[in-house]
């Protein structure tokens, strides 16, 4: 498990505590079920890779206390995340779009 996730009780589907939303997506690389991955870091900043491109974009907490990412220009969307845990590991997390409620998963690397 990771470092920065030892510690964190989850059980499979529970939602992310606020507190905890840091260093859940920091907590490593997460690849998506197409293959994507995608780099969260401290200060703030993502990167999202595809096919051999990369899109470089912002993740923050909103005063609400919820996951949101900006990706310039203008696109924002905020998630609910979701703990994934098999056989009592983390494993990764499961995004939720609070606008359009496509869900997709994305498992530490």
């Amino acid at each position: 498990m990771n470092e920065l996730l030892r510690g964190i009780q989850a059980e499979d589907g529970a939602a992310v505590a606020v507190a905890d939303i840091p260093k859940a997506v920091t907590a490593a690389r997460l690849v998506y079920g197409d293959g994507a991955t995608q780099l969260f870091t401290v200060d703030g900043r993502t990167t999202y890779s595809e096919r051999g491109g990369d899109s470089a974009g912002e993740w923050y907490v909103d005063d609400d206390g919820r996951f949101c990412s900006f990706w310039p220009p203008s696109y924002r969307a905020c998630y609910v995340l979701r703990w994934m845990v098999e056989d009592g590991r983390i494993v990764g997390l499961r995004f939720t779009g609070l606008r359009d409620g496509v869900t997709f998963d994305g498992r530490y690397q």
